[in-house]
């Protein structure tokens, strides 16, 4: 009978059953082969994590410090006091009414410029003429008045020298005699007062005559029209107060008052530079301080002192009540050397510190400088730096923490 060959018949050990099973005696090398190349992979292995730790120590576990630095260049530096100031005129004026009456008309606006005498406004004039009209009347009834008591008195003094002469002779009695001197010192009186009254009489003429003039109101001064008070129609009480209809302002020449708190006053005196921008423009205005008023301001309880100084205007660029950022100069110098004041911290101007400075090979070194003039942005200094040369401001580390050098430095660090 023929038997087909099937193939190989697999056992459970993963060998053909027709296959021979590995001799006895070559199973432990093969053992100990594969455990030496596993000890090699795991040697390998552990020398590669040995050297990305110490490699990962070396490039990121030490604190990196950069340096923050600035030149030292030269420039112009000032130490100012700086304050908040006013445009105002130089010299104003109200324009008021003297007289009584509605305000008939305004020849002016604001803005208007005029020149002195010149007609501004018109008062209802029917009233000053009413009052003018009755004192004339006064007048030329105490006139008249006078003219009959001048008269009276004329022959009263004839009677009396008559009397007098004929009581000479005695011819009439003392009683007739003294009854004539009488009325003659009674005519004689009623002329006094009535000359008295005249005057009175004549004085309310002449007031009728100014308050009729004071319906026209004419400019005192010449200047820019730059408020109006009243309107045409409104009627004015004089009696009562002095109604202001507007007010004059020469602006040719403007006054800044600056208002400057009493810790920074000590330091400002008649005399002294000064200048001060307006909002919305750069432009610089130079001026000299005039005067430092003595009566202090009380503003959210601190004390302010107004310091005065003026400024041409000519062009009337300045206008009333702007706002002025005032610069008041202590002291100023012009090509010299100059840091950052973040490099010396708090130091004040004359004062010896020590600075840091970057060396050509990256490298700090302390270096003593004298401080000259300092502003809020820079610093002079007398010695100790040259030019172009980097000091050190700040410092930063690679995370990202800042030092501030500068004090570290004034303290010797």
């Amino acid at each position: 009978m023929e038997t087909k060959n099937v193939g190989p018949v697999v056992t459970s050990t993963g060998l053909a059953a027709d296959q021979p099973a590995t001799p006895p005696g070559d199973h432990p090398g093969h053992i100990r082969s594969l455990l030496r190349r596993r000890s090699l992979w795991l040697a390998g292995a552990l020398l590669v994590v040995i050297a990305c730790v110490f490699g990962y120590r070396w490039a990121f576990g030490k604190t990196k410090v950069v340096h923050v630095t600035a030149a030292v260049e030269r420039g112009d530096v000032e130490s100012t006091v700086v304050a908040a100031g006013i445009v105002q005129a130089i010299k104003y004026v109200d324009v008021g009414a003297q007289t009584s009456g509605m305000l008939q008309s305004l020849k002016v606006n604001r803005g208007d410029q005029v020149k002195k005498n010149q007609l501004l406004a018109d008062i209802d004039p029917v009233l000053a003429k009413t009052a003018l009209t009755a004192a004339n009347a006064a007048l030329e009834n105490m006139t008249s008045q006078r003219s009959l008591k001048e008269a009276q008195l004329v022959l009263a003094k004839l009677q009396r020298d008559r009397n007098d002469d004929l009581f000479a002779h005695q011819l009439i009695s003392a009683n007739d005699r003294d009854i004539t001197r009488a009325a003659y010192d009674v005519a004689f009186a009623d002329v006094a007062s009535l000359s008295a009254q005249m005057k009175e009489a004549t004085a309310a003429v002449n007031t009728g005559k100014a308050n009729l003039g004071y319906t026209k109101i004419t400019a005192p001064m010449g200047g820019e029209v730059v408020s109006i008070s009243l309107l045409e129609g409104q009627t004015l009480n004089a009696n009562q107060q002095a109604p202001n209809i507007l007010r004059i302002a020469d602006i040719d020449t403007v006054t800044v008052w600056a208002q400057v708190s009493e810790a920074d006053i000590v330091r400002v005196k008649p005399g002294q530079g000064v200048y001060f921008t307006i909002l919305g423009d750069s432009l610089r205005w130079d001026s000299t301080i005039r005067q430092v008023l003595p009566t202090p301001e009380l503003i959210n309880n601190v004390v302010f002192y107004d310091v005065l100084f003026d400024i041409p205007n000519p062009k009337h660029e300045l206008k009333i009540q702007m706002t002025a950022q005032v610069f008041i100069i202590l002291a100023q110098a012009k090509d010299v050397l100059l840091i950052p004041v973040a490099a010396i911290g708090n130091a004040n101007e004359g004062a010896d510190i020590n600075v840091k400075v970057l060396k050509t090979d990256g490298g700090v070194e302390l270096r003593a400088i004298t401080i000259g003039i300092k502003s809020e942005i820079s610093a002079e200094v007398r010695s100790g730096l040259k030019e172009k040369e980097e000091v050190v401001i700040g410092e930063i580390t690679a995370q990202g923490n800042a030092t501030a050098s500068a004090l570290s430095a004034r303290k010797g660090l």
